[in-house]
Formats: structure tokens, sequence, C-alpha cells
């Protein structure tokens, strides 16, 4: 079965209440996980659970210092261990951070960050989360970011509550005005002490929970970055450049890679990106059905899903977009506070 397919009956399990569908043999995603399970154990005992360090506060206070400039951009981080920055030990080198700074300088305004993404979170903690960011009335976010779907995988929650989980996130999000980009799943693949064919297995349940999770958010009017095939290749050709000391979460520059793919999406949503929104044919972009965009975007690391036509043929349509990253400067170690 196609990997669209498959993404498209787990969505519609997920929208339609149905059970958990299996992404592989019963028996073989046993196997597959418990063998990450043991990775996570065996790789884990330099760090891993070690405390996040606190990214929350303002970023890019010069701007505000301008008589011109607009009141300061409210940014949400949403999700596990890998949207708390877990693995890395400085402030400026948490994906927050980077995001902030970086939103930061092409808006040439501040940016209010708050974080309630949670080490070990699997998605049925969203719920909990996006009540807290939602908690105080003077402050919604104009936009969020949710990086989630590990942890689904390696603790057995069936694609189908995942998604559901995810997507009534987004949705209540949306409903406040948020703009909302997901990170998705990351390529359980990469982890270095599972190994073939167990690898190849672990890859393709993380990219069939991708790409379902692709469908679900942008059917709520969010978009997704996909973030597996982007670390993969880099984290497989470099683990002691990408991998941070406990060699299962991302270094400092596996980090800020992910944070480079993301920002041209986090920027889009706000409309400050530089770049068309119409697709350019010489990068292979273009309308596709939605599950079709889910499937080519889990293929491949820093693809941009975002919603477009409502119905067509073949179901709601998405626009697949590859934009050009930018590099992001390390933003300053201390941000100012609330």
């Amino acid at each position: 079965m196609s990997r669209a397919r498959v993404a498209r009956r787990i969505a519609a399990g997920a929208a339609y209440g149905g059970g958990g569908i299996g992404l592989l043999g019963a028996a073989t995603v046993g196997v597959v996980l418990a063998e990450v399970q043991l990775a996570k154990r065996s790789v884990g005992n330099n760090g891993e659970h070690a405390a996040p360090p606190r990214s929350d506060g303002r970023y890019g206070g010069a701007y505000g210092e301008r008589p011109d400039c607009a009141e300061p951009l409210r940014f949400a981080m949403l999700g596990d261990s890998t949207a708390a920055g877990q693995g890395v030990h400085r402030v400026g080198q948490t994906p927050g951070a980077l995001l902030s700074s970086g939103l930061a300088a092409v808006a040439e305004r501040p940016v209010e960050l708050r974080t309630v993404a949670q080490p070990g979170a699997q998605s049925d903690d969203l719920d909990r989360q996006v009540t807290l960011i939602l908690s105080d009335p003077s402050w919604i976010p104009d936009v969020c970011v949710v990086m989630i779907g590990a942890n689904d995988v390696t603790h057995r929650m069936p694609a189908t509550r995942s998604v559901r989980h995810l997507a009534a996130a987004v949705r209540r999000l949306r409903t406040v005005g948020a703009e909302v980009v997901v990170g998705t799943c990351p390529d359980l693949g990469t982890v270095e002490n599972v190994y073939q064919p167990l690898r190849w297995m672990a890859r393709r349940v993380s990219r069939q929970l991708a790409a379902a999770q692709t469908i679900g958010v942008v059917e709520q009017g969010g978009r997704t970055v996909s973030l597996g095939d982007l670390l993969g290749p880099e984290f497989a050709a470099n683990p002691r450049e990408l991998f941070g000391p406990d060699n299962y979460h991302p270094s400092a520059e596996g980090y800020a890679t992910a944070a480079m793919a993301v920002l041209p999406t986090l920027c889009a949503a706000l409309g400050l990106w530089p770049e068309e929104e119409r697709p350019d044919v010489s990068r292979r972009e273009g309308f596709l059905p939605v599950a079709r965009a889910a499937a080519q975007a889990a293929s491949e690391g820093g693809t941009e899903v975002a919603a477009a036509m409502p119905t067509g043929p073949r179901g709601p349509w998405a626009l697949l977009k590859r934009r050009r990253r930018r590099r992001i400067h390390t933003p300053d170690p201390s941000p100012l506070p609330n």
C-alpha cells in the first residue's frame, strides 16, 4: 500500500473515530519499537534526562527601541523534548531561541517566546499544553510551532489517536487566530543503535506517521515542515556532529539545521517571507491532493505543505513548497524577560 493511501486511512480514522491502523504488522512493530526503546536506554546515560535550558523571554530587543516598532510578536513552542531543546546546554542553542531570533530579524520587531513543550510528551499531552498557552487571555500567540511524534511511535500510540490529538490542538490554536507550523515526526531510523532491517522499519513507521500528521494538520488550517529526511542523512553521515551527548537528541548543529528548515515556513505563515506563495516549477513545487503532498514531504526534509483549494476530485488539495533556507545566527545567550 502506498504511503499516501496509508496516511489517508490513518487521517480518516483520526477524523471519524476509527481505531488503531497498523502501519506494519503488529509483531514487526513490536520488535521495532522494543529495539528503539533499548537503543534509547543504551545511549541515554550521558545527559538525556537533564532539563533543557529555559528559553522563554524577549528576543530582538533592539528592534523595540525604534519609535516606529510594532508590538512584539507572540510566539509559542509546543511538543516534546525536541521542541524544548533537550540535549543542549545553552539557551541560544534551543530551537525556540533560534526561531525567535530568526523571526525577530525577518520581522524587524521583538518576539516574545513562551515554551510549554515537555520532554517525553506524546500527542495526547498537547491538549494540556494548548490550555497552558491559552490560559492568559492577555497573551494569545500570533504563531505556534509544534514538534511532536517520536514518543508516539516509541510508546506505540495508535497512529489514528496520535493524529486526532494533534489535529485537535491545531484546531484550538487556529480558532483563536494563531498561525500553526508543525514539524512532523522525525526519522527514528537515524538512532545509531537501531540496526538493519529494524532501521528501515523504524524509518517507515516514522514517515507514515509524518505523512498522516500532515494531512490532519493541513485539514485544520496549519502548515507542516518535514524534519525526518532533512536530519536523517546528515545524522547518519555525521552522528558525532549532529547528535547530542546522549546520541538520541540533536546537538546544537542538529537543532540549527532543523530551525533553518522551519523558519521560512514560520515567516511565510505570518506573511513575512519574500518568496512567492505560488509554486515554483523549477523547484518541483506544485498543487497536489493533500495525501500525495504529505507522502512526498515525508520523504524529503524541509518540505512545506499548506492548504490550497478546499476540495477536488481526490479530496482537499495542498501546496507543496521547497523554500530556500536562511542561516540563523546564534541569539544572545540571555533573552530579555517578558
